[in-house]
């Protein structure tokens, strides 16, 4: 959990929040009521009631409405569930939690903190369609791996990659698929060839040497949008063509030229380690200095 000016993760603490607007990422487990989504991240402040998180997350993973929904916390692997009033705050229930739980790091004592979106019956008993434990046993394990960059982020319905594949091209529906993706913390939307980003403010676990491997030596689209891709493309067409190629990079101050130029760097550095030309990186690295004054 963290606040922000723009955005916000509950993977990074940066420190408590200081004013009752600040907006945070809350992240619920949909379970079985949304097979092949591992969480779904929505925006909160502090005052956001569990009725509308709720409300949030059904229309974010398009579920059915004629349900009736209930936000629980647990506190322990596999432990009791606190079922949330309509009333009740996720944002300030999360302020309670140890830091180490906000920042998603390993917990002592079988601790697990987090929130479950569960289907309450007519009865007024929660469906939990299946056993809870192997559930939680289950996407833990998929949690990790995706965190570690061994299973892609799940896609959302209705989510485009690339801008050009809208089936209804208009200012509403660019920033709605933007909007869309940058909630499920995808920061990289192509237009064709073209890369866009939305700065987090927060770094993001998608930047290993796993995701160098990933990328290396794959067309754009062929993955997920990601600036190693650029990098990559531009770094084997130079390759292959004999040519110099050339990466622009344009935005408004502070929308995080200087952070992308540096993992450009970082990704063709790694390239140029596997032997295919000699002393490219000293080049590159070089170039940073240089970089930053022409920014200023």
């Amino acid at each position: 959990m963290s606040t922000r000016d723009g955005v916000g993760g509950m993977g990074t603490l940066g420190r408590r929040p200081r004013f009752e607007n600040s907006e945070f990422t809350v992240r619920i487990y949909p379970g079985s009521l949304a097979e092949g989504t591992i969480y779904c991240p929505i925006s909160a402040r502090k005052t956001t009631t569990a009725a509308e998180a709720i409300e949030r997350v059904i229309e974010r993973l398009q579920l059915d409405r004629t349900r009736c929904y209930v936000l629980a916390e647990v506190k322990e692997f596999g432990g009791e569930e606190w079922i949330l009033n309509p009333s009740d705050c996720p944002v300030q229930r999360m302020m309670l939690w140890p830091r180490v739980a906000l920042e998603h790091r390993p917990l002592s004592g079988g601790e697990d903190y987090r929130f479950l979106l569960r289907q309450k019956n007519l009865d007024g008993s929660i469906h939990y369609g299946g056993s809870l434990q192997m559930w939680l046993q289950v996407t833990e394990e998929r949690r990790r791996m995706v965190e570690r960059g061994l299973l892609p982020q799940p896609e959302a319905q209705g989510d485009h990659a690339d801008l050009c594949c809208l089936p209804e091209l208009n200012e509403r529906s660019l920033l709605d698929n933007l909007r869309s993706r940058f909630r499920q913390e995808k920061i990289y939307t192509y237009v064709g060839s073209i890369l866009i980003v939305i700065n987090p403010f927060k770094f993001l676990p998608i930047y290993n040497p796993k995701y160098v491997k990933m990328y290396d030596n794959h067309t754009l689209g062929d993955l997920e949008p990601h600036i190693y891709a650029v990098a990559d493309v531009a770094y084997h067409a130079m390759l292959q063509k004999e040519r110099n190629q050339c990466i622009v990079i344009s935005g408004e101050s502070g929308s995080g030229k200087t952070q992308s130029t540096n993992f450009l760097i970082h990704h063709l550095t790694a390239l140029s380690q596997k032997g295919f030309a000699s002393g490219v990186e000293q080049i590159i690295l070089g170039a940073g200095p240089v970089l930053e004054v022409s920014e200023t």
